[in-house]
């Protein structure tokens, strides 16, 4: 890819400073794209990031935004723009689980902040990178894919209903915005990991889950992030050219 600012895709990344967000940023950057990070709290941890993307050539802006807030959420694309005047990617990686259990233990304010960010932020960030890249708004087109989960299709009875319904909600996203933009020059596409060594699992009470899990895996452990992040640069490729509207499913054969 050429150095060239007006040249080099502009990409949005939500929960880029960790974790599988962390790896698709420093993947893309290392590809040719600028990037936007957006984090809730881990300033510290986004900062590093930026620099190791930097370091690989790209130019960053972080963001700080709580998706669970609908006006945060709608702040993320305006600052893009802003910042780079353009955009023409977006990953919809910022996710939560919650803390693990049967459904007669839920918590519905926790289900609630879980829904704010797993589906009605990458709706409203979607809407406004969509307007942004359609051609027929004025746009150059581009490439939205939305992390999506493996628990999208298991239900994941016993752990967390809810948060497959949430990720389940995603991928009807992805079928139906592929259809209605794919002719106005956008592609969107689904990476659904498994279970992956990162730090969500504590989040919801079980940290050491990827090593539970791995006797139950058909590859017999855990997906590194690096691993969901190739997936994700595929679809950003020129290979991917014709593909829209796809779940590629990276979970060891769960």
């Amino acid at each position: 890819m050429t150095d060239s600012p007006a040249s080099r895709p502009v990409t949005i990344v939500t929960g880029g400073s960790r974790g599988i967000g962390a790896a698709i940023a420093e993947r893309l950057a290392s590809d040719g794209h600028d990037l936007v990070l957006t984090y809730r709290v881990a300033a510290d941890e986004a900062a590093i990031v930026a620099e190791s993307c930097r370091a690989r050539g790209a130019r960053v802006l972080l963001v700080r935004a709580d998706l669970a807030d609908a006006d945060a959420a709608r702040s993320v694309v305006p600052a893009a723009l802003a910042e780079f005047g353009r955009i023409t990617g977006l990953v919809n990686n910022a996710g939560v689980t919650m803390r693990i259990g049967g459904y007669l233990d839920l918590d519905l304010d926790e289900v609630e902040r879980m829904l704010r960010i797993n589906v009605l932020a990458p709706i409203a960030v979607t809407r406004d990178a969509l307007e942004a890249m359609s051609t027929e708004r004025g746009g150059e087109g581009g490439v939205v894919v939305n992390i999506s989960s493996g628990a999208a299709t298991t239900g994941s009875p016993d752990t967390y209903v809810p948060y497959a319904m949430s990720k389940a909600a995603i991928n009807a996203m992805t079928i139906g915005l592929s259809k209605e933009f794919g002719p106005q020059g956008v592609r969107i596409n689904t990476v659904s990991p498994g279970t992956a060594y990162t730090d969500i699992h504590a989040a919801g009470g079980r940290p050491n889950a990827p090593a539970e899990r791995a006797p139950g895996i058909p590859l017999r452990r855990a997906a590194h992030p690096h691993e969901i992040a190739d997936a994700v640069a595929y679809f950003f490729g020129a290979g991917a050219a014709f593909t829209t509207g796809a779940d590629l499913r990276v979970a060891g054969g769960s």
